[in-house]
């Protein structure tokens, strides 16, 4: 598992300053009703073509550049709500042998404007340093000769209801092999608040719950087809393997109010799975949930 710690460790590297985080606990801590109550295929390589060391950045603004730029953006379904998501630039870099293409999105319309300057910030400042890193690479590869590195990073919108936006980040770095990482929003959009894991539980419970649901699943997924494979602890051919999930395990929440986790590629899988989630059905978290408010 070697190569799987090594390749993780190039994208954990990433440092996002600490008040980011901290305004966004803050915000979950002065609006949370709950407790107070109580990718398409990706090629980096595809579009070569843009000539040794060519360069383009490109930002856009505003949706209303144009009519024509304006009716193209009102087809996307997630532009039809009051807060939208818009891609606020996107970098494409490289030359013949390398290439960085690179969006960036932006929420607009939340109240909360804390919280949202938070979230762009981190956006913005998360491509920042990944361009910058793929520039440093970029260089030192041509120092040494010459050789293929590719990024590719953007973003999807997964929900996005009268209640509910999710947005999932993804990146993909390829240089030999390639690896992918996925990191996942969900906004209450009704009372303007981030909403974590643990914040739809009543306790730490549930991290037993829904590792035993999902090692039961692995199981099962594989027996059925012997084309997966995935490492359980004590299980698979290595020492390392998937015993419980993350206090703040990424996740997203469907338009359906269903819970989906999400791992990254070789987190819990050979890389030729991919980034894998799973569909977590209510009736197995439902004693540990807080409320039936967002997952039904």
């Amino acid at each position: 598992m070697s190569k799987i710690n090594d390749a993780k460790k190039r994208f954990d590297n990433i440092e996002i300053p600490e008040e980011l985080d901290f305004v966004v606990q803050k915000a979950i801590k002065e609006a949370n009703p709950m407790k107070n109550n109580k990718r398409k295929n990706m090629n980096p390589f595809k579009n070569f073509g843009l000539g040794a060391a060519a360069a383009a950045i490109l930002f856009a603004g505003s949706v209303n550049l144009s009519p024509a730029f304006a009716q193209s953006m009102s087809n996307i379904p997630v532009l039809n709500s009051i807060v939208k998501v818009i891609t606020m630039n996107e970098i494409a870099d490289g030359n013949d042998n390398s290439q960085a293409n690179i969006s960036t999105p932006q929420i607009t319309g939340l109240e909360n404007k804390e919280l949202e300057t938070t979230l762009n910030s981190k956006y913005e400042q998360e491509n920042a340093q990944l361009f910058a890193q793929f520039q440093k690479k970029m260089a030192k590869i041509e120092e040494q000769g010459g050789g293929h590195l590719g990024v590719d990073a953007g973003y999807k919108v997964l929900t996005d209801t009268d209640d509910l936006l999710s947005i999932s980040r993804y990146t993909v770095e390829t240089q030999a092999s390639s690896y992918e990482t996925i990191h996942n929003d969900t906004i209450d959009k009704k009372n303007e608040l981030l909403i974590t894991l643990p914040s739809l539980f009543k306790d730490n419970a549930y991290i037993d719950t829904i590792s035993t649901y999902m090692k039961d699943e692995m199981r099962k997924q594989m027996a059925a087809d012997v084309e997966k494979t995935y490492f359980i602890a004590g299980e698979s051919e290595t020492n390392d393997g998937f015993d419980k999930i993350k206090a703040d395990q990424n996740f997203s929440i469907t338009k359906n109010n269903e819970l989906i986790i999400y791992f990254d590629q070789y987190e819990v899988a050979p890389g030729y799975m991919g980034s894998v989630k799973f569909k977590i059905p209510t009736s197995v978290i439902q004693k540990d949930l807080v409320s039936n408010h967002y997952i039904k």
